[in-house]
């Protein structure tokens, strides 16, 4: 069964499995549905690859009936919003990489609090919602989009709460970089 192309692979999958795929796709689910359509192929010899890439068409045979996962909101004033929910004292801004094999490299801008200690998300930033928050002629220069977007929404929050910003590898996707100590 080596060499399938999705379609084929699609179509060995029982139509109770092919529905639900189709359940999770159109909630925007895509983790979920690679999960099922992975778990249901294996012991044909579908790999996670083979996986991911049936459900990338079933998004792109959905399309705009997807019911897509807005994008966290990157303007100061939503920010401020969301920080000021959090437990306890801004004692700064934080961009800290993550990645996923559906997404690739992200960052995450968090709210770091004293009294209680903690960090609190206020955005997640994938390459789609950095390049619609820059603009799409906008030119992100050596930087990954997602960096870029960080960088400019995290700083401007960071003035706003007249606290540190910190990003430790806007350069460079890196999830182990050191993280803010105050």
């Amino acid at each position: 069964m080596a060499g399938m192309d999705t379609s084929e692979w699609w179509d060995l999958l029982p139509a109770g499995i092919r529905e639900q795929v189709d359940g999770y796709v159109l909630q925007d689910a895509r983790i979920q549905a690679i999960r099922i359509v992975f778990e249901a192929g294996l012991a044909r010899g579908l790999g996670l690859n083979d996986a991911q890439l049936v459900v990338h068409d079933r998004y792109l045979h959905h399309g705009d009936r997807i019911a897509r996962t807005p994008d966290s909101p990157l303007d100061v004033v939503s920010l401020a919003a969301r920080a000021a929910g959090c437990p306890g004292r801004i004692t700064a801004i934080e961009a800290v990489w993550d990645g996923d094999t559906v997404h690739d490299w992200f960052v995450n801008l968090l709210a770091i609090t004293a009294d209680p200690a903690g960090e609190h998300p206020l955005a997640t930033i994938y390459r789609g919602t950095a390049v619609r928050h820059l603009g799409e002629g906008e030119d992100a220069g050596p930087l990954h989009p997602s960096a870029a977007a960080a960088g400019r929404a995290g700083r401007a929050l960071a003035v706003r709460l007249s606290v540190p910003f910190h990003f430790a590898s806007p350069d460079t996707p890196d999830d182990q970089a050191p993280r803010w100590r105050p």
